[in-house]
């Protein structure tokens, strides 16, 4: 899927960086990056330079680049030599410029977070928590948020223990909770949310409402419960597990919506309606 051209240039203190959607992720212009952090003349003999300056960068070029159209200055459509975000933190590691060094400062820094995070993981929910303040969530929905995160963890602990293959089977044991809590699979609940398709990455908790969030906890926190009552080994008694947790969830889902004439699913995004919120009282 093709970025739309109103879409396709990012701003880099001042310097326009082309990019193009790739494999479900952002690609970015290799030279346009060279030029930001450089201001060179010339782009592709800086290039031939650090090559030669890093030897192992330049043995990986070709799974480190990719060929990609991008639109040049000219507006037609070209092939270009792209990176993605982690290509391009590693070609700025092999840029000696002062420009680069505030990012190679953040990318030193973010490397000393997650060891002190392993040694003490409370450490990680405390930095998630001030992420989340800095997109302008509240406290309250923030704690659930991370609650969520907790009850999850336990969940995906048991199983790990339990021979469920994080890699594949993961995914398909949490649609199952989803779909039998929500009654709409993962990917429905994101349509119905307005996300866009192509960031498969994107996390739909952060978009839930209060009550999707605490009905979601309530799905994984039985599903835990049904897995260790049970004893399920492999996936699928797992997958079992996955659905009674979820249905107990999903039965007291439409209870609530019965007995309060509410709807639980809803295509309103917490983070949205805490702004609608804000301006409606700054007005009164």
């Amino acid at each position: 899927m093709k970025a739309s051209q109103d879409k396709a240039l990012v701003v880099f203190r001042g310097k326009q960086i082309r990019r193009t959607w790739h494999k479900d992720e952002w690609w970015f212009s290799l030279f346009d990056i060279v030029v930001a952090l450089t201001e060179s003349s010339d782009s592709k003999q800086y290039v031939k330079k650090m090559r030669q300056r890093d030897p192992i960068l330049s043995a990986n070029w070709g799974t480190f680049c990719t060929l990609l159209e991008l639109v040049a200055p000219d507006g037609k459509s070209r092939k270009a030599n792209c990176v993605n975000t982690r290509g391009a933190f590693r070609l700025i590691q092999s840029i000696p410029s002062k420009k680069a060094e505030p990012f190679k400062q953040w990318l030193a820094q973010i490397g000393h977070e997650r060891i002190q995070e392993v040694e003490n993981p409370e450490l990680a929910q405390d930095r998630a928590k001030k992420y989340y303040e800095l997109k302008g969530y509240p406290k309250d929905w923030i704690d659930k948020r991370i609650r969520g995160i907790a009850i999850r963890q336990e969940l995906t602990d048991e199983w790990k223990q339990r021979g469920v293959d994080e890699n594949t089977e993961f995914a398909i044991l949490t649609n199952e909770i989803s779909q039998a809590t929500f009654g709409v699979p993962i990917k429905r609940h994101k349509q119905i949310k307005q996300l866009d398709p192509k960031f498969k990455n994107q996390n739909l908790r952060d978009h839930m409402t209060d009550l999707e969030l605490i009905f979601s906890m309530l799905g994984e926190r039985l599903t835990t419960e049904a897995t260790r009552k049970k004893d399920a080994q492999g996936f699928v008694e797992n997958k079992e597990a996955a659905r009674e947790g979820g249905g107990v969830a999903g039965r007291a889902k439409k209870d609530a919506e019965a007995s309060l004439g509410i709807k639980v699913v809803s295509k309103e995004n917490y983070l949205d309606l805490h702004t609608k919120n804000k301006k409606l009282v700054k007005k009164l």
